[in-house]
């Protein structure tokens, strides 16, 4: 019988609707794989990746990634289901024979497995909805979402913009998106119409293809072998093309997706508390050096 005393810190730590349904870890995990695909695609990464399914959720987090701090800031608001995009253990399989005596890994699992969270990546099923859910979140997040898109399979990934030139562009999607640094490729006052979108790391085929789209002017990407897609806009500049590349980060271009996911989750279990912690830019710039590291 639930006691007053308890009863009163539940409702403190905004988990007694949670807590009196007994929510456990392996059923939200189910449903929430369910709002966005009927079933996993084969070889999936989408799986528990530490902790027990029996765990009786707290409350849920959404993250492009579960950092070391994103894991803190968890464990401190009263979170225990952690919801990550990308890996946690540095791979994109997070296999772990590279880092089994590894101690920054080593510590990372202990603090999981101290605070008896449960860790989930909601990477395949996210994007292989009938809508892209990181991709709409970026949209999103740029106000871009009310402009028109082509006709047709894969035309979610074009967008006609107002005319805006190449250096306008750079610093509106660092003041929306708050960036610490971005990267830019191709005439400053090149003037851009139509955006090809490819947040992530798509690779070079997807990437190129397009740009090859007839009036691309700009790729907005999150992240790019230098070697690739890079030089293959460097080539189309010289030669005159009215081509270029923006790398935004791969965290900045899926975290507005995963934001968007913490909308959706709250929807799908009222009652439960869904935070989205920001798990932030790991590069920095010299100009904007980041604050002292917290331990």
């Amino acid at each position: 019988m639930m006691t007053l005393r308890v009863f009163v810190a539940m409702v403190m730590l905004g988990g007694v609707g949670l807590q009196a349904q007994g929510l456990r870890a392996g059923d939200a995990i189910e449903k929430i794989q369910h709002r966005y695909a009927a079933a996993p695609p084969p070889n999936t990464v989408d799986t528990i990746k530490a902790g027990d399914p029996d765990t009786v959720v707290t409350g849920i987090v959404t993250t492009f990634l579960d950092t070391m701090d994103v894991l803190r800031e968890a464990v401190r608001r009263g979170d225990n289901l952690i919801i990550t995009h990308e890996p946690t253990f540095y791979n994109h399989q997070d296999d772990r024979k590279l880092f089994l005596d590894d101690p920054v890994y080593k510590e990372k699992l202990a603090f999981i497995e101290q605070h008896h969270l449960v860790v989930f990546r909601l990477h395949d099923e996210i994007h292989a909805d009938v809508t892209d859910h990181i991709l709409t979140g970026l949209y999103e997040a740029l106000g871009w979402e009310k402009y028109p898109h082509p006709e047709g399979v894969g035309g979610q990934y074009f967008v006609t913009i107002p005319p805006m030139t190449l250096e306008q562009i750079a610093r509106m999607l660092q003041e929306k998106l708050q960036m610490k640094t971005l990267r830019v490729e191709g005439d400053p006052g090149l003037m851009i119409t139509h955006v090809a979108m490819r947040p992530g790391a798509s690779g070079l085929e997807k990437q190129v293809l397009a740009l090859r789209k007839p009036g691309v002017e700009l790729l907005i990407a999150g992240e790019a072998s230098e070697w690739e897609t890079v030089e293959y806009v460097r080539d189309a500049v010289a030669q005159g093309r009215p081509t270029a590349l923006i790398l935004l980060g791969h965290e900045v271009s899926e975290e507005p997706g995963m934001e968007r996911c913490a909308k959706e989750l709250r929807e799908l279990f009222p009652g439960v508390r869904v935070d989205h912690i920001v798990a932030g830019q790991p590069l920095w710039n010299p100009d904007h050096p980041p604050a002292a590291v917290k331990r």
